[in-house]
């Protein structure tokens, strides 16, 4: 699409979110389903960025996606991987070409460069670019990379400007590589950025995800706001279900455990009604891959629907799913994106994950009624 076309279709989406912000704002303080901005409006512009963020704020999202990384010198950054060189224009920087390098995330040997070899000082030097095709990279270099604490300043402001309740819903990347390998745990920075905000109740407008059990059990210790298990796989069969594989196949802390019991484990036990169980003694929720609820095969034709949420729901966990996207769904929802919305909506999922905020407004709006 052509850039001043790009820009007058944003704009219009803009525009009739803004008429119909005040139905959202009138309802209860935290909305359902939820709808959380996938690493911002990272559908419109580059992931992780202060102007993503705000975006998905205007176009209705309740909750804001920060993925966690730590710099060298252990501040907080959004980045969707430790390694930096898809998300950033680092390659571009040559004073920074000898800090390219091999370390292994997750069992997988990674070529790149990491934000844990940058201090934030220079990491403010780089600017973020869109990650996936064929969305506009008319802002590739245009935007710095946010701390946790500058985003937790943007929601903070934009809940005032708007008067109604905003979150964040930061994810723990890879814990434990940051802290065997790089020896800097992500869980204390997060718990202290939090208690410097005053955002560290039960009531407050946060909760925290990762696919890592071990940083999820740490977290319940050290924090009383909400907890959520992510639910990976590789992929699916012709049947809908899914398949594991490395690193894929389960959290990473269990594959390091030595445990036999962990170690011989899949994500799938997480969709198990002992797995269920076994989340609620540390977790408030439980955040799976969109195949878990509605199984698709490889090429995206439904065929199966679970009872994931009725089992997550009568363990007492809510149920927020993963990622809808308009220029990636499923092929099996012949009525378009907002199809898929509303199927989940009446499957009844707690909340979801979008790259476009605003075709996740609308849908919930067509879901709640005129």
């Amino acid at each position: 699409m052509k850039t001043r076309a790009w820009l007058s279709m944003l704009l219009s989406i803009a525009a009739v979110v803004g008429v119909m912000a005040p139905v959202a704002d009138a309802r209860p303080r935290e909305n359902r389903p939820l709808i959380i901005g996938h690493r911002g409006a990272s559908g419109y512009l580059p992931e992780h960025t202060l102007p993503g963020y705000r975006l998905a704020i205007k176009l209705g999202a309740d909750y804001i996606e920060p993925d966690l990384v730590s710099t060298k010198d252990g501040v907080l950054i959004a980045r969707h991987e430790p390694d930096i060189t898809n998300t950033t224009n680092v390659a571009d920087h040559p004073e920074f070409a000898s800090r390219k390098t091999t370390k292994t995330l997750d069992g997988v040997p990674t070529t790149g460069w990491f934000a844990s070899d940058f201090t934030l000082k220079e990491i403010k030097t780089l600017r973020a670019k869109q990650t996936r095709t064929p969305r506009p990279t008319r802002f590739d270099g245009r935007f710095k990379i946010p701390t946790l604490q500058e985003i937790i300043n943007l929601v903070k402001r934009q809940s005032r400007k708007r008067g109604r309740r905003i979150g964040i819903y930061p994810e723990t990347k890879h814990p434990t590589f940051h802290r065997q390998t790089l020896h800097l745990p992500l869980e204390g920075r997060l718990v202290r950025v939090l208690k410097r905000n005053d955002w560290n109740k039960r009531s407050s407008p946060v909760f925290i995800q990762s696919f890592e059990q071990g940083s999820l059990k740490l977290l319940n210790t050290m924090t009383p706001v909400r907890l959520v298990q992510l639910v990976d796989a590789n992929d699916t069969d012709a049947n809908g279900d899914p398949t594991y594989a490395p690193p894929f196949d389960r959290p990473y802390d269990w594959t390091v455990s030595g445990n036999p019991t962990l170690m011989s484990r899949t994500f799938g036990y997480f969709a198990t009604d002992a797995g269920l169980a076994e989340i609620k003694t540390y977790a408030d929720g439980i955040g799976p891959w969109k195949v878990y609820i509605i199984g698709t095969d490889p090429d995206g034709n439904i065929k199966k629907t679970t009872d994931l949420i009725a089992r997550a729901h009568a363990h007492g966990l809510k149920i927020h799913t993963w990622t809808f996207r308009d220029d990636a769904y499923p092929a099996g929802y012949f009525g378009g994106p907002i199809t898929e919305y509303l199927t989940f909506f009446n499957r009844g999922v707690d909340g979801v994950f979008s790259d476009f905020t605003a075709s996740a407004f609308a849908a919930r709006e067509i879901f709640r009624g005129p």
